[in-house]
C-alpha cells in the first residue's frame, strides 16, 4: 500500500470515528477496536460488540503526550517525563483520574489508562483524528485477542464501520500496564 492510499484510508477512518463509528486497526501487538472517546453512544456500541461492561474502563491511545494534556494536567514534572519516555515495549500508563475523561471511559476506576502508541498507523490515525481514541483488543469477552485480519473478521464480520488494513508489529504481545504513580506493574507485556 502506498503512503497516499494509506493516508486516504486513515483520513477516512478518522472521519468515521468523528461520526460515531467503531473501527478495527492493527496496533503494536494485537488488533484493536476504536472509537471517539467523547461520544458515549459510540463507546457503548464498542462495548456491546465486545460484551464488555462499562465499569471496567478503556484504554486511550494517542500519538504524543500533548494529546493527553487534559488527562495529565495534575501530574508532576517527573511523572510527565516518565509518561513521555519511549520504552522498549508498548506501555499503557495508569494515571490518576482528574475528572477530565468521561465516566464511560474511566469506568469504576480511580485511574485512566493512556498509551502513546508507537504503531505508525495508529499514531497517524490519532493525528488525523486530532487526539486520542479508544483502543481495546479486538475480541469478545473471554476470547483471545485478534492477531490477524481474519481473526477480526471472524469476531466482527459486518458489525464494524471500517477496518484499517495493515499488520500488527509483534503478534500476540499486549501492552504492559503500569501505575504511573506507584510503579506497580499491573500486566506484563
Amino acid at each position: 500500500m502506498t503512503a497516499i492510499n494509506s493516508d486516504r484510508q486513515l483520513a477516512h477512518a478518522a472521519d468515521i470515528i468523528r461520526n460515531g463509528g467503531v473501527i478495527a486497526y492493527p496496533t503494536e501487538g494485537v488488533w484493536g477496536l476504536g472509537c471517539d472517546p467523547t461520544l458515549e453512544a459510540a463507546v457503548h456500541k464498542l462495548l456491546a460488540l465486545k460484551h464488555r461492561a462499562v465499569k471496567k474502563g478503556l484504554i486511550l491511545i494517542g500519538s504524543n503526550a500533548d494529546q493527553f494534556a487534559p488527562f495529565t494536567a495534575s501530574l508532576n514534572h517527573s511523572q510527565i517525563s516518565l509518561f513521555k519516555t519511549k520504552r522498549e515495549r508498548p506501555t499503557t500508563w495508569l494515571v490518576p483520574d482528574n475528572g477530565a475523561a468521561p465516566r464511560w471511559i474511566v469506568g469504576e476506576n480511580k485511574t485512566l489508562a493512556l498509551r502513546i502508541t508507537q504503531h505508525p498507523l495508529c499514531s497517524r490515525l490519532c493525528d488525523l483524528f486530532g487526539g486520542p481514541i479508544v483502543s481495546t483488543s479486538a475480541n469478545t469477552q473471554n476470547c483471545p485477542a485478534a492477531e490477524t485480519l481474519e481473526d477480526v473478521e471472524s469476531y466482527f464480520l459486518n458489525k464494524l464501520s471500517f477496518i484499517i488494513s495493515g499488520a500488527v508489529d509483534s503478534a500476540g504481545s499486549v501492552s504492559e500496564i503500569i501505575d504511573l504513580v506507584t510503579g506497580e506493574v499491573i500486566r506484563n507485556g
